[in-house]
C-alpha cells in the first residue's frame, strides 16, 4: 500500500461498522433513522480528518476535493440491511472482530469498507501532492438497501457528477445490470394461518418463524421434506440460507420452506396456493413466464423476500432483476395475469431501469487497464443482477471490491472483508482516480 495509515483505515471501518445503519422510519427527525444518520456524521467526520470539504443533508452527504469543471463522483452506501438471524452469525454484527485476516462485521464489504478504501486512495494521493484539475466527490446515500430515497434527494438539489462509478459490487467491472423490480401482490381477504416472515424484498430470508396451530403436523411435514427447523419459544423457526436477492439459487429460502410444509398439513389459502404453485422452486420466473433470458445479462431471477399473512390480508413482496434487453412491461403484465388468476392484485412497489456501458466506453478502457496493471487478472467487463448506485446516475460502472474468487457474504450472516483486500481496494482506487484525473 502506498502510505501508512493501515491502522488509521481500519480503526475508521470499526468505527462505521459498530453503528447498527439498519433503515427506520419512525424517527420523524431523521428520515432514515437515527442510526442511519448517526453513520452519515461519521464518514462525514472522516473524511474532513482526511482533507476532504463535507457537505451534510438529513437525506445525503457529500465529501469533495479539487477544482475545475468536471466532477467525478464515487457513490457509497451507509446503510445495510438489518443482521437477520443472530444465531447463525458467530460473531455479533455491530461488534467489529479480526479473525484470521478478515474484519466480521454488517457492512464490512457492502458497502462500509470499499467507500473507505476509496477515501484512502484519494487521500494517498493528497499525500503525494497530485494536482486535482478535477473535482472528485463522494457521495453517501442513506437508503441504498431499500429505496433510494436518498440518491433520488441528492440528485434532485445536486450537481450530478459528469461520470462515475461506485465501489458496490465486484472487480474487474458490471458494465450490465438487470431491471430492478420489487412488488407487492395483495388480497384483501383472511388467511386461516397467520405468518409474518422476511425482513427485505433484496434478501433470500434465512428463517421464518411459525406461531400456529398444529405444529406437530407441521414438524413432520418438514421433517420428511427434509427442511431444517428448531423449536423456539415463539414457535418453530424453519432454516433456510440467506443471499442476495440477485442470486437466489446461492441460498434457500424459509419463507417457502415453511409455506410448503403449511400446504402439506392442509392448509389451502389462496397465498398459500400461489407462493407453493408459483414460487417456490422457480427461481427464474418460470411460474408465470417462460424463456426470459438474454446473452448480455442471463436469465430473469424471482425472489420471495417477505410475507404477510393474516386476519384481515395477505402480502406477498416479490425482487425481481429482468434481463437487460428484455422488456419490463411484459414480466409486468406475465405476473398480473398469474396472480389475478388467484385473485391477488399487482402493487409496484420499485423499480430501477437496466443499464448497459458498451466495453469501449473511454470508462470502461480506463478502469480495465488500471485493474490489470494492479492485479495482472482479466479485465473483461461482467453482467450482473445486482443493483448499485450505478442505475442512478449516467455514466457510472459498478467497480470492486469483491476480488475474482472471493465469497460473496454481503446480506449473508458472517459478512466480513479481507484486510490485505481492503489495502489492495486503496491501491486500485488511487491509481483509478489518477487515470481519470487525465
Amino acid at each position: 500500500m502506498k502510505y501508512m495509515y493501515k491502522k488509521e483505515l481500519l480503526d475508521d471501518l470499526k468505527s462505521l461498522v459498530s453503528i447498527p445503519s439498519v433503515l427506520d422510519t419512525s424517527d420523524k427527525n431523521n428520515p432514515f433513522g437515527k442510526n442511519i444518520n448517526k453513520s452519515l456524521e461519521k464518514i462525514l467526520l472522516i473524511s474532513e480528518r482526511l482533507g476532504f470539504k463535507i457537505f451534510y443533508n438529513k437525506y445525503y452527504g457529500y465529501a469533495e476535493i479539487g477544482s475545475g469543471e468536471e466532477l467525478i463522483g464515487v457513490l457509497g452506501h451507509v446503510d445495510v440491511v438489518p443482521a437477520g438471524n443472530l444465531d447463525k452469525w458467530e460473531t455479533d454484527p455491530f461488534n467489529p472482530v479480526v479473525k484470521d485476516g478478515k474484519l466480521y462485521g454488517r457492512g464490512t464489504q457492502d458497502d462500509k469498507g470499499p467507500t473507505l478504501a476509496a477515501m484512502y486512495g484519494v487521500k494517498a494521493l493528497m499525500d503525494e501532492g497530485t494536482e486535482f484539475n478535477k473535482r472528485i466527490r463522494f457521495i453517501f446515500g442513506l437508503d441504498e438497501e431499500n429505496l433510494w430515497r436518498s440518491i433520488h434527494k441528492y440528485l434532485e438539489n445536486e450537481e450530478a457528477p459528469d461520470y462515475s462509478f461506485t465501489p458496490d459490487s465486484v472487480f474487474p467491472m458490471i458494465n450490465a445490470e438487470k431491471g430492478l423490480l420489487q412488488a407487492k401482490i395483495t388480497l384483501d381477504e383472511k388467511s386461516p394461518v397467520r405468518v409474518v416472515a422476511g425482513n427485505a424484498f433484496n434478501a433470500v430470508p434465512d428463517g421464518a418463524v411459525y406461531t400456529g396451530e398444529k405444529k406437530a403436523a407441521l414438524k413432520t411435514a418438514l421433517k420428511k421434506l427434509e427442511y431444517d427447523y428448531k423449536v423456539t419459544d415463539e414457535g418453530i423457526e424453519v432454516i433456510g440460507v440467506g443471499s442476495h436477492a440477485s442470486k437466489p439459487s446461492e441460498g434457500e429460502n424459509a419463507i417457502t420452506r415453511l409455506i410448503e410444509g403449511l400446504w402439506a398439513i392442509g392448509y389451502k389459502s389462496k397465498g398459500i396456493q400461489l407462493i407453493n404453485e408459483v414460487f417456490n422452486h422457480k427461481l427464474s420466473g418460470e411460474g408465470f413466464i417462460e424463456n426470459c433470458s438474454d446473452e448480455v445479462s442471463g436469465p430473469l431471477t424471482v425472489n420471495l423476500g417477505k410475507v404477510e399473512m393474516d386476519d384481515a390480508h395477505q402480502m406477498i413482496g416479490l425482487d425481481i432483476r429482468i434481463p437487460v434487453t428484455f422488456d419490463k412491461n411484459i414480466v409486468v403484465s406475465k405476473l398480473k395475469e398469474k396472480v389475478e388468476s388467484f385473485g391477488f392484485k399487482y402493487n409496484e412497489y420499485d423499480y430501477l431501469k437496466s443499464i448497459y456501458i458498451p466495453e469501449d466506453h473511454f470508462m470502461v478502457q480506463k478502469l480495465r487497464k488500471v485493474f490489470e496493471e494492479e492485479t495482472g487478472l482479466d479485465s473483461k467487463p461482467l453482467s450482473s443482477g445486482g443493483a448499485t448506485y450505478a442505475r442512478a446516475i449516467d455514466n457510472c460502472l459498478a467497480y470492486g471490491a469483491l476480488f475474482p474468487g472471493d465469497e460473496k457474504v454481503e446480506h449473508k450472516a458472517n459478512e466480513y472483508i479481507k484486510i490485505e483486500n481492503l489495502y489492495k481496494c486503496v491501491d486500485i482506487y488511487s491509481n483509478t482516480i489518477k487515470a481519470l484525473l487525465k
